[in-house]
């Protein structure tokens, strides 16, 4: 069982998110998005939808410091481990609980609003509730081990994110998570299960930065009336924005 949940389960769901990404990108162009449903309710896109992804912009962050980091190069700058740990109690709790409040109020108003309901898919409703569960026991995790030090405070940079580690570097440590605390083994198992379910979800559109309008040329709107004509001549048309009327 430890084999399969921190060594076998781990890499099927990184497996299916990469192929799946493939698959989709290829085959799904036309389902790629977010399926957009502002013009059905704005006012509470528009208080949720912030505080959602700034908050998971931070939790992610907070992640890729906690996880890919190691703990001896916070330590070779001086930066002692009590020190990191109020930081990111500092940082990571505020973002958390915008991301869940975010959180709550795009599914009530997924739920509450009629037409945003009926575009709602059961996959959705499955990446809804392993999205919020993921995120509830990381501030779980954060507040019951660093302030609550329920049996003491656990360092997750002594097991949790050597193994994270381990797994890209294809030498997996699962004996790292068996010693870690149950919140910590069930916020990492429900996270590898979002990353299997995310191809199949309007999560994919974290990967469509719309990069391209940096570089698209600009858009050119003509006036309807005749081009007005100076006293020397006409003039050649100028590419970008003109003047119009």
């Amino acid at each position: 069982m430890t084999t399969f949940l921190w060594v076998i389960f781990p890499y099927m769901c990184l497996t299916t998110f990469v192929v799946g990404h493939y698959w989709r990108y290829h085959y799904d162009k036309f389902g790629w998005t977010t399926r957009s449903s502002q013009l059905y309710e704005d006012r509470l896109l528009r208080i949720g939808s912030p505080l959602f992804h700034f908050g998971m912009l931070g939790v992610v962050g907070g992640h890729l410091i906690g996880l890919v980091l190691p703990q001896g190069w916070t330590d070779a700058i001086g930066l002692s481990r009590h020190t990191y740990h109020v930081i990111a109690l500092a940082a990571g709790i505020p973002a958390g609980v915008a991301a869940v409040v975010g959180l709550l109020i795009l599914i009530y108003r997924r739920r509450m609003t009629g037409p945003v309901f009926s575009a709602t898919t059961t996959n959705d409703k499955a990446m809804y509730a392993v999205l919020g569960a993921v995120i509830i026991l990381g501030i779980w995790n954060t507040v019951a081990g660093s302030l609550l030090q329920f049996g003491g405070e656990y360092n997750y940079r002594d097991g949790v994110s050597p193994y994270f580690r381990s797994i890209f570097a294809f030498g997996p440590k699962p004996a790292l998570m068996v010693g870690a605390p149950l919140g910590f083994q069930l916020h990492a198992l429900l996270a590898f299960l979002l990353f299997a379910m995310w191809p199949f979800t309007r999560l994919v559109h974290v990967f469509s930065a719309p990069v391209g309008y940096l570089t698209r040329p600009y858009i050119v709107y003509r006036s309807r009336e005749p081009r007005a004509v100076r006293v020397m001549g006409t003039r050649a048309p100028q590419r970008g924005w003109e003047r119009v009327g």
